[in-house]
């Protein structure tokens, strides 16, 4: 396959991967080498092993680091501070992508960025919805609810249960009156931990004191 021709088939996807491509053994591994050539010359970018995309003067679409985080693991939706940067919880920006998976930790890097993946239980792995970015494709991130769950469930064991000062001098949360108290006692429940459920007390008690 001609590069132009792949160009033409394929630049209306957000990114390409490989096996859905159907070719026969033979013709696969001719197309793996010119798609290894084709990065080479700087035409597509390897996110990971089987999954590329055009580079950024020749895609059509330009879907952000959430998007790219859902794809490149699945199951996963973003969440921790990437999320808790996106609601305006934290006064920082984030320049990794941080997302939670029902598979193991592990962390991808590659020339869109840095994505970092923390498990979860599956039974913990809901309280998130669908988003619309920039380029018009969807991706998975927390609920506000559930991103501060993540993040305290995550770092439970930095977290003293009788410091209610935590949650703004070291974690620096912020604009937490808006979190729907019932959804984060209802979310809480399904990690299963004590000590996470005294700390949602005490979270909820800072809130009240803001």
């Amino acid at each position: 396959m001609r590069y132009e021709e792949f160009k033409k088939k394929f630049n209306n996807l957000p990114f390409v991967v490989e096996r859905d491509i159907l070719l026969g053994k033979e013709a696969r591994q001719v197309f793996r080498n010119q798609l290894n050539r084709w990065q080479k010359r700087g035409l597509v970018v390897k996110l990971k092993r089987g999954v590329y995309m055009f580079n950024r003067d020749e895609r059509k679409l330009n879907p952000g680091d959430f998007f790219i985080a859902n794809q490149l693991c699945a199951p996963s939706y973003i969440s921790l501070e990437s999320a808790l940067s996106f609601y305006g919880l934290i006064p920082e920006r984030v320049a990794d992508t941080t997302s939670v998976t029902t598979k193991k930790t592990l962390s991808i890097r590659s020339i869109e960025g840095f994505f970092l993946y923390q498990h979860i239980k599956t039974i913990a792995f809901r309280g998130f919805r669908s988003q619309r970015d920039e380029s018009g494709v969807d991706f998975f991130i927390a609920e506000p609810e559930k991103a501060v769950l993540d993040f305290l469930y995550l770092n439970i064991d930095k977290i003293p249960v009788d410091n209610k000062d935590i949650f703004s001098v070291s974690f620096r949360f912020q604009n937490l009156g808006g979190l729907k108290a019932r959804r984060v006692i209802e979310l809480s429940k399904l990690f299963g931990s004590r000590k996470l459920l005294k700390i949602v007390d005490n979270l909820k008690a800072y809130i009240r004191k803001g």
